[in-house]
């Protein structure tokens, strides 16, 4: 069924087809189902080591708690005097100001408190347009503060549209953005984008996919121990300081990300973090081309279409399974530490739509086969059973007529009426070649009983040297005719069960083949003997020998060597494959051992105890 399914639909037409698939499937966006492998291998990968530049200092439930209030302008001054004594390398301010509270002294105490930091920075989701001058900036009391240009991103209307942030911005519209800038005053390398991992342009900008930590790998401080415990302060220098929320009010002050969507999966601030984190090591995944994804999502349908037309289902199904495995291995290590991220939706959805898009072509063609090998087998049976009714009633009609044509011969030679020698002979000739005939017919019997599972065993307790010696007798005539000496050489055995009329047939074939194919004047012999617990029965003759091509084939029915073949000597070709089932019968082994021009040996095998 496998072969003709493979004619039906030709290997280059596979290929063909499964080149076209693969081509079309690559151009398919899938950005939904590729988010979620890429989310597994970065939540999949080892903890990555931060550079240790960044410290997150946050406002949470116990800010509150201890303070009495959410934190005023006026704490929040208090705390950037502090931040300003640790001489850190920058501050970021990831806290809404818009929503903190506090009278306008204390919002113009904060502008030039944050001012006194060459390093402040308000971050902000607004991007100014190239040449714009001051569009960025916050209104009346707070007018004076830095803003920085530091968007979150979401894909919530491109990419996978599931609300989850996994990339950030590097530049808009040609502008280097903040943190590029503040990233690249530790690793200035970033500061050249040729330079930078994984950067991709789309719409006015060039983007690249954030690194993230795991959550809370950042050093992180709650907003009253920097107010109250100045030991700590000396933990801040140099580095980037970011001030954030975690006072579950906003939904704002969240994102999710590739380790939670959960709508308070993570902090602004640590998403910041994990930006310029992903700058200062310079770590971004680099997204494979899109002719590699391609390559690989035709290879795939080639080998999907290839094993679903060609392999056993089962064993298809497992080849398949560990294409998939291995293909995931290989994308995880390529992941992680290499930082490559190969697609793997368009080779699953490859796997997946070229199986079962083939599989009912072929249980269709399989189907269709099996339909016709059984209308096959079922006349092939009808045949047969013809066949073997046919030889049983020709071969027990035939047998009648030939019994009277031997009665006939032997009466005629009992008549005391003297006979010619021409007569004689022609009468001779008629007894032997019914002999032959009724042997023949015997024959033919037999194997019509095998055919049809007829052969029983009846076992009778025997000496099989007592056997032997009955069929030497039978066969002393014909070896007479040939001047053939048959030597005997039994020794003493003990009797066992066989059916005797059947093992008596196997030793006449072998005997009347040595007779038959022997020369004159030769030698014919004939040996038992006991060991490791069977009857070993041995006939040898110095006939022509069987050829080494020949030997093995030599017990299948209806052969005949080709020595036996140009020899005036007929056979049915069905005397050793008979003797052969017929020991086998009896759990023993038959075999051959010959050398052409130096005769062949015929060695039966019988255990003792069967």
């Amino acid at each position: 069924m496998l072969n003709t399914a493979k004619a039906n639909f030709p290997s280059l037409l596979r290929i063909i087809f499964a080149i076209a698939v693969g081509f079309l499937l690559s151009q398919v966006k899938l950005d939904l189902f590729e988010s979620y492998f890429y989310d597994f291998r970065l939540k999949a990968r080892p903890q990555v080591t931060n550079s240790e530049n960044i410290v997150l200092v946050i406002s949470n439930k116990d800010t509150v708690s201890a303070f009495k209030e959410i934190p005023s302008f006026k704490l929040h001054s208090d705390l950037l005097k502090k931040l300003n004594q640790a001489s850190p390398r920058a501050i970021v301010y990831a806290t809404a100001l818009e929503r903190v509270n506090g009278s306008p002294q204390d919002k113009i105490l904060f502008s030039k408190i944050s001012n006194e930091n060459k390093n402040f920075y308000y971050v902000t989701d607004n991007l100014a347009m190239k040449g714009e001058n001051k569009s960025i900036q916050l209104t009346g009391e707070l007018s004076s503060v830095n803003i920085a240009s530091g968007p979150v991103t979401s894909d919530k209307k491109s990419f996978a549209q599931d609300g989850v942030t996994r990339r950030m911005l590097y530049s808009y519209q040609e502008q280097i953005l903040f943190h590029t800038l503040l990233a690249g005053q530790i690793n200035p390398e970033v500061l050249k984008k040729e330079r930078v991992r994984g950067l991709f342009p789309w719409i006015d900008s060039d983007q690249l996919f954030i690194s993230f930590q795991k959550p809370k790998s950042f050093e992180t401080y709650k907003f009253e121990e920097i107010l109250t415990n100045t030991s700590l302060l000396d933990r801040l220098k140099n580095k980037i300081v970011i001030v954030g929320d975690d006072l579950q009010l906003e939904t704002k002050d969240y994102v999710q990300t590739p380790f939670s969507r959960k709508i308070d999966a993570m902090t602004v601030a640590e998403l910041h973090a994990n930006m310029l984190e992903t700058l200062i090591q310079n770590s971004a995944p680099i997204r494979a081309p899109p002719w590699l994804n391609t390559i690989i999502t035709i290879l795939i349908s080639i080998l999907t279409v290839h094993v679903v037309l060609t392999v056993k289902p089962l064993k298809g199904i497992l080849i398949l399974i560990g294409a998939a495995t291995g293909f995931s291995i290989i994308s995880y290590f390529a992941f992680w530490p290499f930082g490559f991220w190969l697609e793997m939706a368009h080779p699953f959805l490859a796997i997946f739509l070229c199986y079962y898009f083939f599989i009912p072509y072929r249980l269709i063609v399989e189907n269709r086969r099996s339909w016709e090998y059984y209308q096959k087998h079922k006349l092939l049976s009808e045949v047969e059973q013809l066949k073997t009714n046919f030889i049983g009633l020709m071969s027990h009609d035939l047998k009648t007529p030939l019994a009277r044509i031997q009665g006939m011969t032997e009466i005629i030679q009992k008549e005391p009426t003297p006979l010619s020698s021409a007569q004689r002979e022609a009468l001779d000739l008629i007894k032997q070649s019914s002999v032959d005939l009724t042997a023949f017919i015997s024959t033919i019997l037999n194997y019509a009983k095998i055919e049809s599972q007829g052969v029983e065993l009846h076992k009778q307790s025997k000496d099989i040297n007592q056997l032997l010696l009955e069929v030497i007798k039978k066969h002393e005539f014909l070896a007479k005719l040939k001047r053939i000496q048959l030597l005997p050489e039994l020794e003493t055995l003990f009797s066992i069960k066989v059916d005797p009329e059947l093992i008596k047939q196997v030793l006449s074939n072998l005997i009347e083949n040595a007779i038959k194919y022997s020369p004159e004047d030769s030698k014919v012999l004939i040996s038992t003997e006991e060991s490791d617990g069977k009857i070993i029965i041995q006939v040898a003759d110095q006939g022509s020998g069987i050829s080494a091509d020949e030997l093995s084939n030599i017990f299948m029915k209806f052969f005949r060597s080709k020595n036996a073949k140009s020899s005036p000597i007929k056979g049915s070709g069905l005397g050793l494959y008979l003797a052969k089932y017929f020991v086998e019968l009896h759990q023993g082994r038959i075999y051959c051992e010959s050398t052409p021009g130096q005769g062949s040996t015929f060695t039966v095998e019988l255990p003792i105890s069967n």
